[in-house]
């Protein structure tokens, strides 16, 4: 399935109207089947599912590492994943009683925000990368988003790892982009705690506590964070950086990792 749909419009500018063939990012329900057990539907756009489910899985602790999944196949033109791995019985339990519905998305944990539930450690290492990296990183983030450009209505997330090795997902909703990037990253064995992520959205906390779950020491955006999104930034070690533009940002917290 395409990830745009191509239709006509009515376009108005000033006292002219005509007709304009205009270009649409297409919305599905992808089914998540873990095991044989349907787990919920995420609202996405039909790209990188498999990706965007192995995120997520791992984004709620479902599952621990790429290497508990046996197998993964997507059915259905792309609507429909089903996975066989390892899983925490628990935590799949825990989302039955828990979950809430958030934004794009049928089932989350990571949604239900309390810095002191979140089962994660406080980051402590010595990662640093310089303000000018940040922002030239940033800046390019714009320009290398083709379903952004062509349609003007999704979210997207970079995940920088090094000169030679950057992730990046499209997604209507802002939480797809984080496990699909992520999803992706996992995929391919990168090394997250060594990375930075980009991010085109608010800071807020479900953002936050993703970053936190995989151990990302480096979280920014060119807009703000919500208070309850720092919060949980101070208490877990991440580096929390918005309005990153041109050559400024706000370093929320640990801003030790920002070389300027």
């Amino acid at each position: 399935m395409e990830p745009t749909y191509h239709t006509t419009v009515t376009k108005v500018k000033g006292t002219k109207q005509f007709d304009f063939d205009d270009t649409l990012i297409r919305e599905i329900k992808l089914e998540i089947l873990l095991n044989g057990t349907r787990l919920g539907a995420v609202m996405c756009t039909p790209v990188d599912q498999e990706a965007l489910a192995v995120g997520y899985l791992m984004s709620e602790g479902i599952i621990n590492s790429v290497g508990d999944i046996t197998q993964m196949t997507l059915l259905d033109d792309g609507m429909r994943i089903e996975i066989t791995a390892e899983a925490d019985s628990q935590k799949i339990e825990r989302l039955d009683s828990e979950a809430v519905v958030i934004s794009g998305c049928g089932k989350s944990m990571t949604a239900n925000i309390d810095p002191a539930q979140i089962d994660a450690k406080v980051m402590q290492d010595d990662y640093q990368i310089s303000a000018s990296l940040l922002s030239e990183q940033m800046a390019a983030f714009y320009t290398q988003c083709p379903l952004y450009e062509e349609t003007g209505c999704v979210h997207t997330a970079k995940l920088y790892i090094g000169e030679d090795q950057d992730y990046i997902a499209e997604d209507i909703a802002q939480h797809n982009t984080i496990d699909k990037v992520i999803g992706k990253a996992l995929l391919d064995s990168a090394e997250l705690s060594r990375a930075f992520l980009m991010v085109s959205g608010r800071l807020s906390s479900e953002m936050v506590a993703k970053a936190v779950m995989h151990q990302i020491p480096i979280l920014a955006s060119r807009t703000a964070s919500t208070c309850l999104g720092l919060q949980i930034a101070e208490k877990f070690g991440l580096t929390l950086v918005g309005f990153v533009r041109g050559k400024g940002m706000n370093l929320y917290r640990h801003p030790e990792r920002i070389k300027v």
